[in-house]
């Protein structure tokens, strides 16, 4: 007779053997190879936003200026207070418009300020009269004001005092004031100072 250790252990082995094998009586060979797992570290990304800053934020940058900041930065500062906006292709297709139409700008200014140069220095010299003193002298000085008024009455043209550069103006002569009409455009105007 067979020992209930021995029947035990058939049985087992059997059941082994029908569990992994199922239906098919072939028996199941594991590989003696171990699976290899790697874990890498993975670096965390920094994230950041291209923004342009709709007005000077200190320490960060100016009004118009495209800028790489941190998402909470941009998030929980900037958007709330709407000093930035995301940079999208719409918007920098505006921005290149809006560029292009300040640099025509500016050149039709600059255009402007070298024709009123041309004009100004084609006129000759502009006469001015004060009453006369001993010798050379006159009484008071030139200003830049008197040029601008005589500049207005024979060129009907307005310019504000503060573009003229003019040497003092005490004796009568001539003299060459400045205009300074744009800041890559003076125009050197001749001056006649007689005594009446």
């Amino acid at each position: 007779m067979a020992s209930p250790l021995s029947s035990l252990s058939s049985s087992s082995s059997s059941l082994f053997h029908h569990t992994f094998t199922g239906s098919s009586k072939v028996p199941v060979h594991f590989p003696n190879q171990t699976a290899h797992f790697f874990v890498f570290a993975q670096k965390k990304a920094k994230k950041t936003r291209k923004i342009i800053l709709k007005e000077d934020v200190a320490d960060v940058g100016k009004q118009g200026q495209l800028l790489d900041v941190k998402a909470g930065f941009y998030r929980n500062y900037l958007l709330p207070l709407g000093k930035a906006q995301l940079v999208t292709p719409l918007l920098l297709k505006e921005m290149k418009i809006e560029e292009e139409r300040i640099e025509a700008e500016k050149r039709r200014v600059k255009e402007e300020a070298q024709q009123l140069a041309l004009i100004f220095e084609t006129v000759g010299a502009f006469k001015v009269k004060r009453k006369g003193g001993k010798g050379k002298q006159i009484f008071g000085s030139v200003t830049a004001q008197d040029l601008v008024d005589i500049i207005k009455a024979q060129l009907q043209r307005e310019l504000d005092k503060r573009i003229v550069d003019l040497p003092e103006i005490r004796e009568t002569g001539e003299y060459i004031a400045e205009l300074k009409l744009h800041p890559e455009v003076t125009a050197r105007v001749k001056l006649n100072v007689s005594a009446n």
